[in-house]
């Protein structure tokens, strides 16, 4: 005789069904962790280096440049001029039509205020990145660009040439009367 054959009782299908996904999220989780744990050293190493983060601000001290002249720094690889104008360089940079200019900036946006003969910027023409030279060109007391000829005022706002922008005015604070931090 044979025995009557009786289907398997719910309970076993969900009890295997259970364990299987047990075991599956588990090893997804095992990859994942593990995945995290390959990928975390490659990740960390994009960070900057300690140096690099040394030099991410600098501050100057301003007491030794004279009033017309231009102190060139360096500040995360790149140079910054930092010049201390004349009444003249700022009384020519304020009265500039700032419609006219290709890159439209007025004065007072690119100094702060109270201390308007301290003009800070990063000194790398914006056109193909050469260093501009200082008190040559057009613009008495302005930069000439010798690589393709662009020319900035005594506000480092673009006059001609090709660069379509200003040179770049860094982010700035005044410590004291005769100090700054840029960046």
């Amino acid at each position: 005789m044979s025995t009557p054959h009786h289907p398997p009782s719910p309970d076993l299908f969900s009890t295997a069904t259970t364990r299987r996904d047990f075991m599956v999220l588990t090893a997804a989780a095992l990859g994942g962790v593990g995945a995290c744990a390959v990928a975390w050293p490659l990740i960390d190493s994009m960070n900057p280096a300690a140096d690099v983060l040394a030099l991410s601000s600098i501050e100057v001290d301003l007491t030794p440049i004279q009033v017309g002249q231009v102190i060139k720094v360096k500040w995360r690889g790149v140079p910054v001029f930092i010049r201390r104008r004349t009444p003249d360089d700022i009384a020519e940079a304020q009265k500039v039509n700032v419609s006219e200019l290709r890159d439209p900036q007025g004065d007072e946006q690119r100094v702060k205020k109270g201390r308007e003969q301290w003009l800070v910027v990063v000194g790398v023409c914006t056109h193909l990145g050469c260093i501009p030279l200082f008190n040559a060109g057009e613009y008495k007391d302005g930069w000439f660009c010798p690589c393709h000829g662009s020319q900035y005022d005594t506000s480092g706002r673009i006059r001609g040439g090709p660069a379509p922008k200003n040179l770049v005015v860094p982010d700035y604070t005044f410590l004291s009367d005769n100090r700054i931090k840029i960046g």
